[in-house]
């Protein structure tokens, strides 16, 4: 066949190779093949993963997005730090990065998301971090951001999830990005919401594409009054970021606000209803239609689930419980918009 130049792809173009009857898409640097894989397949549905939280414990959870219900075990990290670590996961695996109290840690371990094991090691970050941001495409994770006593930071890591090694400089944030940061995924772009300090500052939204490295670019605002803690999910056409604490506030005020945003595009979020009960603190985890909010605090830690349809508008409601009350957890599946 003849095929088209690469000197005119982008990333994330796709086509049909005659030759091999395969679908391909462009990363950037090559054609790759897409896999006809699916969560239906490897796990009966997108199935959700929740890692650590902040009790410190070690454990791992899981949960099937495309029903309701509780969470139940699914196995053990390799560590007992956990607390605000980052997690992004392809359709195969999920990896937790970074996190810990009182200090920040630089590992980096896996699971195999079909697979109910306990983690192992991957590699390490380029430096010891919390509260960053997590997000992926199929085949390359990133660690956004993040705290490193006594600063935040603007670095991106990044790992390519098949393999195993050391993280490597992906680039800059624009601003120095911190506590727990909202991340939702395309096949093309993460992006992620940049904690914002003071009353009337908006919290920034930035993005990169995945499959080359570089800095961040501006994206939008997201608007409302939630500052930090929040949680992102979605598809691979709508983001969706909900909960969080206001500025200024006493520790984990939470509150309710749902937006959402158009990936492809650039501008603010959009409002789409509210939480059923106020959570900041929390993660999230996504399949093609859903977003489930994990967890966080109400004030005090709750063990809530609970659910929106990605594509609509609309207020939250029950999905079912983790198994136990748990904050500043990190969440991820094998159905998110990136895949």
């Amino acid at each position: 066949m003849e095929y088209p130049s690469l000197d005119t792809a982008k990333a994330g173009a796709m086509r049909f190779n005659t030759d091999s009857n395969q679908l391909e898409i462009y990363d950037g640097n090559q054609w790759t093949g897409i896999e006809a894989t699916s969560p239906e397949l490897q796990t009966g549905g997108t199935r959700g993963i929740v890692f650590g939280e902040q009790s410190n414990t070690s454990d791992i959870e899981f949960y099937n997005l495309d029903t309701t219900g509780n969470a139940a075990d699914f196995a053990d990290m390799t560590r007992s730090s956990t607390v605000s670590a980052a997690a992004f996961a392809s359709r195969v695996r999920g990896i937790a990065s970074g996190g810990g109290s009182p200090s920040p840690t630089n590992i980096i371990e896996f699971i195999t998301i079909a697979q109910q094991a306990n983690a192992q090691d991957f590699g390490d970050l380029t430096r010891a971090q919390r509260n960053a941001g997590g997000g992926s495409s199929e085949t390359r994770g990133l660690t956004i951001g993040g705290y490193v006593a006594p600063n935040t930071v603007n670095t991106i890591d990044y790992v390519t999830i098949a393999s195993t090694g050391n993280a490597v400089d992906f680039g800059d944030a624009v601003r120095t990005v911190e506590a727990e940061v909202p991340t939702v995924n395309s096949p093309t772009r993460i992006v992620y919401g940049q904690y914002g300090t003071d009353p009337g500052t908006p919290m920034t939204i930035e993005y990169v594409t995945t499959s080359t490295l570089g800095n961040a670019s501006d994206f939008g605002n997201i608007t409302g009054d939630t500052r930090s803690g929040g949680a992102g999910g979605g598809n691979a056409v709508r983001g969706v970021f909900g909960g969080g604490q206001a500025p200024n506030q006493p520790a984990y005020d939470p509150q309710d606000e749902i937006t959402f945003i158009t990936i492809a595009t650039l501008g603010d979020s959009i409002d789409f209803g509210n939480l059923k009960d106020a959570v900041s603190g929390l993660s999230a985890c996504s399949s093609p239609t859903r977003v489930v909010f994990n967890g966080g605090y109400t004030p005090s830690q709750t063990n809530q689930l609970q659910f929106i349809q990605t594509m609509s508008t609309g207020n939250a409601i029950d999905f079912g419980d983790l198994t136990s009350n748990k904050a500043r957890q990190a969440g991820c599946s094998n159905g998110h918009g990136g895949l």
